[in-house]
């Protein structure tokens, strides 16, 4: 089996990777590795950049005295009379991944390169790593679990700094998140109704985590912190306990009808598993827990109806993390004033929530969702 590829965990975008023959083993983007820089393949120059925020408070009440957010753009800025930006888009990653997930040579050549959906020489691309993720301040940089407990609305908040005061882009074109992205994508159209056109969620639903999706993350959190080894965050070796979770819910992320196909006996299974133990090892089991718990702020219900932003909502059939069998985004999206939702049918050959690590299977969907905005 092929070793996993840097850069997703479970609501991650990564490295991408070519569909295997039926009979291979499945092959997919890792769930959270080391975060490498843009690969030195992509065609475009994505300047980098990082913005210090002295005494940053927390929502519960912690603070860090320096925190650190890196980020990325590609394209220029384009200025209406009045000097304002009105070119640019957000884009987000997902849990554990970063930014330069959705910098890898497929992501270019399917979004980004000239007469794509993204064509960074018509737009100003902005691309965040969130606390927690990739090079911006994180528990893994020494203060372990002592660092400050973030939530997603934390993280919503320091994307909005980093594009407001760092950028200074007043108001965005469209954000465009995918699975922790796409629901930071509902709570940015909540959060500044008027600084938005549309939002764009991929993978993701808008209402809180609960059920199936609740339990997998507790389970693996509980495996962590019930670890002897784990030592309150003070380990020495990757925790056992966090060993044997991982390949629990790395077959949530895939395709069932993938699953199926690629996984056709217990030599498949089994090499399966082996590879995501050993891709677990490379991983930081605080920043992993970290990372999913910070998901318990999250639930835009409520407030749904405060989105004045353009809504395409974009999911996959055979996505397990977000099941279309609970219609929530047929319940929900009536809710908001302009919004429509897209769930495109899953093969042998997608690869269930995975499939947003592909985004040459759903490209064409960005640019639906574009057009829909009309001209800036």
């Amino acid at each position: 089996m092929r070793r996993f590829g840097p850069g997703l965990m479970l609501l991650a975008l990564a490295a991408c990777h070519a569909a295997p023959p039926p009979s291979a083993p499945a092959s997919a983007p890792a769930p959270s590795a080391p975060v490498p820089a843009a690969p030195a393949a992509s065609r475009l120059a994505f300047e980098a950049h990082d913005t210090a925020l002295d005494g940053y408070r927390f929502r519960d009440g912690e603070t860090l005295p320096s925190l650190r957010i890196h980020y990325s753009t590609i394209g220029s800025p384009r200025r209406d009379a009045a000097g304002a930006i009105t070119n640019a888009i957000l884009l987000l990653h997902g849990t554990s991944g970063s930014s330069a997930s959705l910098q890898t040579p497929e992501f270019v050549s399917s979004l980004y390169d000239p007469g794509k959906p993204l064509d960074a020489s018509r737009y100003y691309l902005v691309f965040v790593d969130n606390v927690g993720h990739g090079r911006s301040s994180k528990p893994s940089d020494g203060l372990h679990a002592r660092f400050p407990r973030y939530g997603y609305r934390d993280m919503i908040d320091l994307q909005h700094r980093v594009v407001t005061e760092t950028l200074g882009i007043t108001h965005l074109r469209a954000v465009i998140g995918t699975s922790m992205g796409g629901m930071h994508a509902w709570l940015w159209a909540e959060a500044y109704p008027e600084e938005v056109d549309g939002i764009m969620p991929v993978a993701s639903l808008p209402t809180r985590i609960a059920g199936r999706n609740l339990l997998w993350r507790r389970i693996v959190a509980r495996s962590i912190r019930t670890d002897p080894a784990w030592k309150g965050g003070e380990y020495t070796q990757p925790p056992r306990g966090w060993l044997e979770a991982f390949p629990v819910f790395r077959m949530m992320l895939d395709g069932v009808p993938h699953l199926q196909a690629t996984l056709p006996d217990r030599a498949a299974a089994d090499a399966l598993i082996e590879g995501a133990v050993e891709q677990a090892r490379t991983m930081d089991a605080n920043d992993v827990l970290y990372a999913l718990e910070s998901s318990e702020d999250y639930d835009p219900e409520p407030e749904l109806d405060r989105i004045k932003a353009r809504v395409f909502a974009l999911n996959f059939s055979d996505d397990e993390i977000n099941p279309v069998a609970l219609r929530t985004l047929d319940r929900l999206t009536p809710k908001v004033a302009a919004a429509r939702f897209v769930v495109q049918p899953g093969t042998e050959q997608s690869f269930g929530h995975l499939t947003l690590a592909h985004p040459a299977l759903w490209a064409d969907r960005v640019g639906d969702f574009l057009r829909g905005l009309g001209e800036p």
